[in-house]
């Protein structure tokens, strides 16, 4: 395949000039901007305050006005969105390393919670959004279609949960933790998966039949997604323990993780499935299978890697919505009538709020009826933190409605035009204003215990897998995943009193017996004569 570089700087989106030097000058400021922002969030990392995504909203919105000034009000911004170059090359190394970086134990441990909040909720917060929204006829901003009001609930219920994240300590609230982590991912997943489906159908006239078919479709969609992340990530996990790269060249064992990740990915957007579930559901996989079998420089290199593409990203994303938000052409549209665009932005961040807490509340208390030990059960300060760290609204919100409501970033009606003013308000005002509330209320609600904050500032900084040797002994791998104890289930009725446990301890029985002897994994790497981590696993076979 021959590719046009003219048709793929065209597609980066140039802003007045297809010109080469106006290209290299426009990437030459946003690459100096994002460093900008490496530099003053690191600056201000310290307070806790503000982080990457507050300092690039505040940095594209400095840009904006600069660029306004410069230009006598005709643009804001120096490069143009295009939806499609955020689906296929911003959002994938962000997923991806979610999954991939996910801390599996509590993950796995917690993962009927998880899938409660992330997909239940998300479907109760999509019934709600959308119903709010479709009385927007009220308002008189023009026509919108029923595709149009579920597409508004889909948009709304992404949510960006990376403040919470950033002031929760996953060693003092494990539980807490995972949760709002594993949520934040499958919401976002389930948001776009049903953003997906909803463009698939012809939803002006619904029915039981199309209802049904919706329906089917949707769990479809998520059970092969799935199944093909699973299926990419064993195999680069028995391609590589096989062939052992390492032993000649390194950088081609990083290389094919590196490109079979993505390929999970291009796959699934290939074969019409949800890219965000496969590529995260094979960065897990990759995690616990193909990561153990590479070299130890392989895995310090590719650990760091895929962080680093997910961080550059995010930096990315936030930075140009902080530009468009100033963006000219949307707001003439609005300026006539600036009420209709806050009356949209108030109701919406007012079903947000209302969404988010009508299944927080009433799923946790379902999610503590099946729990026995009062350590994992969810605690109503937590419950309060679960919801406000789903308050939030992101990059992935902000796609989704250019998605829905602009053709390769511009706006064709005025009622497109508000809708998507009115998401920017609307992840501007959560990101910041409920950002920077984030840390006070998790430090009131959750203050942190002296003695672990003490071991904690004492100890280095680097992550657990690094200070800790790659590769441990067999008994060390299953007590670091929690067996030691846990006691072994001998009747249905321990399954049905302990079923995380319980499914757990058999998963780790079926993996160490089936699964790592094929595909490798923690202890189960083959001896390959010179290599280091043939060395290191043998003494422990």
């Amino acid at each position: 395949m021959v590719f046009n570089v003219g048709s793929v700087l065209m597609r980066l989106g140039i802003m007045t000039s297809t010109s080469d030097q106006n290209f290299i000058d426009s990437i030459t400021l946003f690459v100096a901007l994002i460093c900008a922002c490496i530099v003053i969030g690191h600056l201000l990392e310290e307070t806790r305050w503000m982080n990457e995504s507050i300092t690039a909203l505040a940095i594209g919105l400095c840009t904006g006005i600069v660029i306004l000034l410069t230009t006598h009000g005709k643009s804001s911004r120096i490069l143009e969105f295009d939806e499609e170059f955020f689906f296929i090359y911003l959002l994938p190394p962000i997923i991806f390393n979610a999954g991939f970086q996910v801390k599996k134990k509590q993950f796995f441990r917690n993962f009927m919670t998880i899938m409660l909040f992330g997909a239940v909720g998300t479907l109760v917060s999509f019934g709600i959004i959308s119903f709010g929204a479709s009385q927007f006829k009220k308002l008189d901003i023009g026509f919108l279609e029923t595709r149009d009001y579920l597409a508004i609930g889909a948009i709304f219920s992404a949510t960006d949960s990376v403040c919470t994240l950033q002031v929760l300590n996953q060693d003092e609230t494990p539980l807490l933790y995972s949760i709002v982590f594993g949520e934040g991912v499958v919401n976002d997943a389930m948001s776009v998966v049903l953003f997906n489906a909803i463009q698939r159908f012809d939803l002006s006239h619904i029915n039981s039949g199309i209802a049904l078919q919706f329906v089917g479709n949707f769990f479809s969609l998520f059970i092969t997604s799935t199944l093909l992340g699973v299926l990419i990530g064993l195999l680069s996990a028995y391609i590589i323990k096989k062939l052992y790269f390492g032993r000649h060249s390194t950088d081609r064992e990083v290389a094919l993780m590196i490109l079979m990740a993505y390929l999970s990915y291009v796959m699934a957007e290939l074969f019409n499935l949800s890219g965000i579930l496969t590529v995260f559901f094979c960065g897990i996989v990759m995690s616990h299978y193909t990561w153990h079998n590479v070299t130890e420089s392989s895995r310090v290199t590719t650990k760091h890697a895929f962080a680093t593409l997910s961080f550059v990203a995010e930096i990315f994303i936030f930075l140009y919505v902080g530009m468009d938000a100033l963006d000219i052409e949307k707001w003439k549209f609005v300026s006539n009538s600036p009420g209709k665009s806050i009356g949209v932005s108030s109701i919406l961040l007012g079903l947000v709020l209302v969404g988010r807490a009508a299944f927080v509340f009433p799923l946790s208390f379902l999610s503590n009826l099946t729990k026995k030990s009062k350590s994992d059960k969810i605690e109503f300060k937590q419950q309060i933190t679960i919801w406000w760290a789903g308050l939030m609204r992101g990059a992935v919100s902000m796609a989704l409605a250019y998605n829905q409501f602009t053709r390769s970033g511009h706006t064709q009606q005025p009622v497109n035009a508000v809708m998507i003013t009115s998401t920017i308000t609307v992840v501007l005002f959560s990101t910041v204003v409920f950002g920077l509330m984030t840390k006070p209320l998790v430090r009131f609600l959750l203050p942190p215990s002296k003695d672990l904050s003490t071991m904690m500032s004492s100890e280095p900084s680097s992550p657990k897998s690094f200070t800790l040797p790659l590769l441990s002994s067999r008994q060390e791998s299953e007590a670091d995943m929690g067996d030691c104890n846990i006691p072994r289930p001998t009747s249905l009725r321990m399954l049905l009193s302990s079923p995380s446990h319980t499914v757990h301890h058999y998963w780790r029985k079926f993996d160490d017996a089936f699964m790592r002897p094929v595909f490798g994994g923690r202890g189960f790497v083959s001896y390959i004569p010179g290599s280091p981590t043939g060395r290191t696993a043998q003494q422990f076979q």
